[in-house]
C-alpha cells in the first residue's frame, strides 16, 4: 500500500473495539485496527527510483463513489464462517493467495511481506468473507520491484465481481458498490470498518496523491457486498 521512505509506516484506520472472537463481527461494531490509515504497507522505492509519477497506479473517479442506495442493494444470505484462501478480481486481473493478518504491537493492521508482491491478507480476528459483518482484505500497491497485488485496485468499477475462495470449498461472490479514495487525515473509520448487518467486504490499498517525500497520501477502498456463492 502506501510507500514511505525506510522506517516510515502506513496504518489503516483508527483503532476500533476488538472482535469478541476470531471470525465474527457483532452487528453493532466492527473489530479493527489502529490510527491513520492502512498498515505498514510499504515501500515506494519503485516510484522513487523512476524519478516521476509516470507509473503511478490508477485512482478511482468520483463516478465510482458510493451512491445513496448502496447499503440497500439486495444481498445474498450470509455464509457460515470459513477462512478465505484466495481472492480473485477478474476485471483487474487479480488472482492471489490470502494470508491471515493480525495486529502489530502498535495496534495497526499487519501486512503481507512486501517481497511477495502477489500476496494479499485478511484480518483473521474479524469477519470471514461471506459471513455477516465487514470482512477486511488488504495488500500492497507496489514494492521496490514494481506493481504489487492491488496496483490496479483504483481502476475497479462499480458492479464488478470479487471472488473469495474459502477453505470450506465455497466461493463467496461479492458485487462492488463503490471504489473511493481518501486522504489519510480524512480516513472515514466508521464507514470503512463499521458494523454491517449483511455480508460485506472491504479491499484496501494505498492511493491518493503521491509525494516522493512522504509516499502516498491516502487509501483506495473498495466497498462490496455478498451477492452469491458457488
Amino acid at each position: 500500500m502506501r510507500r514511505f521512505p525506510a522506517g516510515r509506516r502506513f496504518l489503516p484506520g483508527r483503532r476500533l473495539r476488538p472482535a469478541r472472537r476470531p471470525g465474527t463481527v457483532r452487528a453493532g461494531a466492527v473489530p479493527l485496527v489502529s490510527s491513520v490509515t492502512a498498515a505498514s504497507l510499504v515501500c515506494g522505492a519503485w516510484l522513487l527510483h523512476s524519478g516521476s509519477e509516470t507509473h503511478a497506479p490508477p485512482q478511482p473517479s468520483a463516478s465510482q463513489a458510493r451512491s445513496d442506495g448502496g447499503p440497500d442493494r439486495p444481498a445474498a444470505p450470509a455464509l457460515p464462517p470459513s477462512p478465505p484462501d484466495r481472492v480473485r478480481i477478474p476485471s483487474i486481473r487479480v488472482d492471489a493467495p490470502l494470508m491471515g493478518l493480525g495486529l502489530t504491537p502498535q495496534g495497526s493492521l499487519d501486512v503481507p511481506p512486501a517481497a511477495r508482491k502477489n500476496l494479499a491478507g485478511w484480518y483473521e480476528a474479524g469477519t470471514t468473507p461471506g459471513e455477516r459483518g465487514t470482512a477486511i482484505v488488504a495488500g500492497h500497491v507496489d514494492n521496490a520491484e514494481g506493481p504489487a497485488v492491488f496496483y490496479r485496485l483504483g481502476a475497479l468499477r462499480r458492479d464488478s465481481t470479487i471472488e473469495v475462495a474459502r477453505r470450506d470449498g465455497t466461493v463467496a461472490l461479492f458485487t462492488v458498490d463503490a471504489v473511493e479514495v481518501y486522504d489519510a487525515g480524512d480516513f472515514p473509520d466508521e464507514k470503512v470498518y463499521g458494523a454491517a448487518r449483511r455480508p460485506e467486504l472491504r479491499v484496501i490499498t494505498c492511493g491518493g496523491g503521491y509525494s516522493a517525500a512522504t509516499g502516498y497520501r491516502g487509501n483506495v477502498v473498495v466497498f462490496a457486498h455478498l451477492t452469491g456463492s458457488r
